[in-house]
């Protein structure tokens, strides 16, 4: 599961001062993400090992590892990358899979440059604690899961409830919208009418696409 980031190095002949230094390889920036892999999310990463690997070393040309020692995904610029953004691209879908998103929702990240992800706390909304919030939580996912499939659904994004707090992936504006609609689910609004305000926000995203 660890793919080795260490460089060797190789004896080479001492080089004369007439030799022009513009002939030298540039070296490559070691510039650095690390990503921790939380215990609950380990088993899920050595699952999707493969998904992960390959498209960030085979697209975004990167190196990758995972530090058993650490538990740090450990990412870095290699000799055929050719846009160093590609290494913060890179650390946000690892990042979003170890959050909890679905690898193909996570994977959503490097292909498209208007995906983001918003997190917050459900206190930040409204100040609950002991039954009171574990109640609000509850609204929020809904029996078996319906309430949260269908702001998903309704707003283009995907969400992640972990414990108390909210993780929301999407563009800009289809994130406030799923953010609008947790917060009055939050607050207490009852799940009916939060749905009759979701059938008006789909239908104008199917107007904006």
């Amino acid at each position: 599961m660890e793919v080795d980031l260490t460089e060797s190095t190789v004896d080479t002949p001492k080089t004369t001062n007439n030799q022009n230094k513009s002939s030298k390889k540039p070296k490559v920036k070691k510039e650095f993400r690390k990503v921790f892999v939380p215990r609950s999310r380990q088993a899920a990463l050595k699952e999707n090992w493969l998904k992960i690997f390959s498209p960030i070393v085979e697209q975004l040309k990167l190196q990758i590892r995972y530090n058993i020692k650490s538990k740090q995904v450990e990412l870095r610029l290699g000799p055929e990358t050719t846009d160093t953004g590609n290494l913060q691209k890179a650390a946000d879908f690892v990042r979003a899979f170890v959050i909890g998103f679905d690898i193909e929702d996570a994977m959503a990240l490097l292909r498209l440059d208007d995906l983001f992800i918003e997190a917050f706390e459900v206190t930040d909304v409204k100040t609950l604690r002991g039954d009171h919030l574990n109640r609000a939580i509850g609204r929020l996912a809904g029996k078996g899961g319906r309430t949260k499939f269908t702001v998903e659904n309704a707003t283009k994004t995907r969400i992640v409830l972990a414990d108390s707090k909210v993780h929301i992936l999407g563009n800009y504006k289809n994130i406030q919208y799923a953010k609008r609609a947790i917060s009055h689910l939050i607050l207490g609004s009852p799940a009916s009418k939060v749905y009759g305000n979701l059938r008006t926000v789909a239908n104008k995203i199917s107007d904006r696409l």
